[in-house]
């Protein structure tokens, strides 16, 4: 599994840069550059709830991907390495990428 550091604070999976979730999914089937990805597992926080509650961060997570055209992607699973998907200010999934993504 890639190591995920995710920058999208307003994430209600995002725990210290990390994601609590487990797994995600990366969107952007046709995407020829990073800004046609996005993070389709992002859900905005609401301010009553200030820290996620959803699991365990980790340093590592399962990514599905649709970015086809992404050189990491085999068989719809992302193969990288090392993820970063962005979005510090993020309150929608579209407005988060995937940084790793390479044509």
């Amino acid at each position: 599994m890639p190591a995920l550091v995710c920058s999208a604070q307003n994430c209600v999976y995002n725990n210290a840069m990390y994601c609590s979730r487990g797994d995600i999914r990366v969107g952007g089937a046709n995407a020829s550059v990073c800004q046609d990805t996005c993070c389709e597992s992002f859900q905005e926080r609401k301010i009553e709830s200030m820290k996620s509650s959803m699991g365990t961060p980790s340093t590592e997570t399962k990514i599905d991907c649709e970015a086809k055209n992404c050189k990491y992607n085999k068989g719809c699973e992302c193969h990288a390495g090392h993820v970063d998907i962005s979005g510090a200010a993020a309150c929608r999934c579209e407005e988060t990428e995937c940084v790793t993504f390479q044509g």
